[in-house]
């Protein structure tokens, strides 16, 4: 099995050089904080948040033990956010920041694959122009027994790179594009949560006794 890899990196070494190798590397790097990520997303319930809106709107309806229940089924990293606003603590930027805290951590990873997405056209461009320089040395070498094959040769081998650098980025840049996008909304879904519960409408509700009339 070793041997079999070895020999399998040796080849691609042959064809692109240390430049193909390096983006290989990058692109199992990428495959392994993608997975985690969607392990991470999975975990904290990204995008599953049925139960704190329906306990944000049974608070906004004044139904406090209703909207208690409901977020106690909450299987969602938001769900303590949520339960000190409505056990009293009305600091929005306080709650705010624990929200930011939270999505702080899922979005762990993010600035990792943009750099490769960034990075891995790059690096393909440079293995290209040092695969074209060997073509070219290769060639001048020649002196007057030149062989276009070497030199199509030499330029194929060259843009080798590039197509694996594209390769590479274009499925990065997506994905942390579809991540971005999922945290955005639940960015949003926070907020209006958040904005719902510490409305001056529903704050008075949190101290009302239970079964006390609305007015006096």
């Amino acid at each position: 099995m070793i041997a079999m890899l070895s020999d399998a990196l040796r080849r691609v070494f042959d064809l692109g050089g240390p430049v193909v190798l390096l983006l290989g590397a990058l692109s199992v790097l990428v495959l392994a904080v993608v997975l985690y990520k969607l392990w991470q997303f999975t975990a904290a319930g990204v995008g599953r948040h049925t139960a704190l809106r329906d306990a944000a709107a049974a608070w906004e309806a004044g139904d406090r033990a209703n909207a208690r229940r409901h977020l106690a089924a909450a299987r969602s990293y938001l769900s303590p956010v949520l339960a000190m606003a409505l056990d009293g603590q009305d600091d929005a930027p306080r709650l705010e920041a624990e929200a930011e805290a939270r999505f702080a951590r899922l979005e762990r990873g993010f600035r990792l694959l943009d750099s490769v997405a960034q990075l891995a056209p790059l690096l393909g461009l440079f293995g290209t122009v040092l695969g074209m320089i060997s073509a070219f040395q290769a060639l001048q070498a020649a002196g007057s027994q030149v062989d276009p094959s070497i030199l199509a040769g030499g330029i194929w081998v060259a843009l080798l790179t590039t197509a694996v650098g594209l390769a590479v980025a274009m499925p990065t840049a997506l994905v942390l594009s579809w991540f971005e996008a999922r945290m955005d909304a639940e960015r949003v879904l926070a907020q209006q949560a958040l904005r719902t519960i510490l409305a001056p409408g529903t704050q008075s509700s949190r101290t009302m006794p239970a079964g006390a009339p609305a007015h006096a």
